[in-house]
């Protein structure tokens, strides 16, 4: 078999198979350095998309609603006049969107826009006998809007049935309140608004305020309520990289004159601290990938050392610099290839411990791990290149070795 393999094969082979216990220790610490990576790659990845999803998954990526109301002076002053007034802000009444089936419209067929979903939203009170309690009304379009918050996976007791006569309810409200599936209890809001609706399903939305504020109607439903006829307070989008909605509401924003609130914008604080998460994993990654590059540099270094006579005689039967320099690129480039293989099996075996180790109290999986083959593979073909470039120097070092010098010693 070694007749078919080119000389610089069979000799960076027999270079590492003479120095066995060397050649181990380098290729366990680039297995370690790679089971490392991968294992700590899949672990942050896993964590994030928890975290990402449990916000996400209760809100819109893009909220677009009327321009907030301002007051202006009635009269401005002239020339060499200073007037004394106080401008106050005015309240902000609710009120639709203008042309929003325009607007709707115009969503629906731009790029980078993958849901949108009308909604009219109100402040209202549900009463219960004597005892009543503040909401948020939330009117909907069901089909539409489960593709942006997924109500229907959310429910925790009835159905998911959306009526005239329907509403969702969150399930801090129904203990608070002391009801269940079944009960009929009254809306009222400022407008005069008055409807009783029966309680058909009990949400969990993750958050102890939304489960005790939130209320999901049909559109039409809280519209009559809120005296929104015909109309919708936001339209609420979801778009294909989430990262990028704050740079999407901005140009939404400029084109129709609306205002548009990214989950970014209104999750500053989260979204930071993501940020800085993902950062400090780069920079792990990074630092623990020049060690495992440190590393097979320096073996190598010591290897040329030790193999200068061997490299000379080499030299004097024939050999070129570049096939000296071929020998130790391939020993780099393997080093790295079986150190990648031992860390991926390593890594594979560390996150299949850590599913069964790390869970929740009621035995389910701490967060979601998923064990992507690709991220096996980049980590293969990283940790090869990075050996491949760390044998550079070395490699240029035993290319530069004359003949007779290496030969003496």
């Amino acid at each position: 078999m070694n007749a078919l393999l080119p000389f610089e094969w069979i000799t960076a082979l027999r270079f590492l198979r003479e120095g066995r216990l060397q050649s181990l220790f380098i290729i366990a610490g680039a297995a370690i350095g790679v089971a490392v990576i991968v294992f700590m790659s899949a672990l942050l990845d896993g964590m994030q998309g928890n975290l990402f999803r449990r916000v996400l998954s209760s809100q819109p990526h893009i909220v677009l609603e009327r321009p907030r109301q301002v007051a202006r002076a009635q009269r401005q002053p002239s020339a060499g006049q200073t007037l004394l007034a106080t401008v106050q802000l005015p309240s902000q009444r609710l009120n639709s969107i203008d042309q929003w089936q325009k607007v709707r419209d115009q969503m629906r067929t731009r790029a980078r826009v993958r849901t949108v979903s009308p909604t009219a939203t109100g402040p209202a009170f549900i009463v219960r006998g004597d005892v009543s309690m503040a909401i948020s009304l939330i009117g909907i379009d069901p089909e539409q809007y489960i593709r942006i918050v997924p109500l229907h996976e959310k429910i925790i007791a009835g159905t998911f049935r959306m009526t005239n006569a329907d509403m969702l309810v969150g399930k801090q409200l129904v203990e608070d309140l002391g009801v269940q599936l079944g009960d009929k209890l009254r809306i009222l809001t400022a407008g005069g608004g008055n409807l009783t609706l029966t309680i058909v399903g009990v949400v969990d939305l993750g958050s102890r305020s939304a489960n005790v504020r939130n209320v999901y109607v049909l559109l039409s439903t809280a519209q009559n309520l809120i005296s929104l006829i015909g109309g919708v307070s936001s339209i609420d989008l979801t778009v294909d990289d989430p990262y990028a909605a704050e740079i999407i509401a901005q140009s939404i924003a400029s084109e129709t004159g609306l205002r548009a609130l990214s989950w970014i914008a209104t999750n500053n604080q989260f979204f930071l601290g993501l940020n800085a998460q993902r950062f400090s994993s780069q920079m792990i990654r990074l630092f623990v990938g020049l060690s495992v590059a440190a590393g097979i540099a320096s073996v190598l270094v010591v290897s040329v050392v030790q193999r200068s006579k061997d490299i000379g005689i080499l030299r004097a039967m024939g050999g070129s610099r570049g096939q000296i320099m071929r020998i130790f690129l391939i020993q780099g480039a393997l080093v790295g290839l079986l150190g990648s293989l031992l860390g991926s099996a390593l890594a594979w075996g560390l996150l299949l411990a850590w599913r069964l180790v790390a869970k929740n109290p009621d035995g389910t999986p701490l967060f979601a791990i998923a064990i992507d083959p690709s991220l096996f593979a980049w980590a293969a073909l990283l940790a090869t290149l990075t050996g491949l470039v760390a044998a550079v120097t070395p490699a240029l070092r035993a290319a530069r070795l004359a003949p007779v010098e290496a030969i003496r010693g």
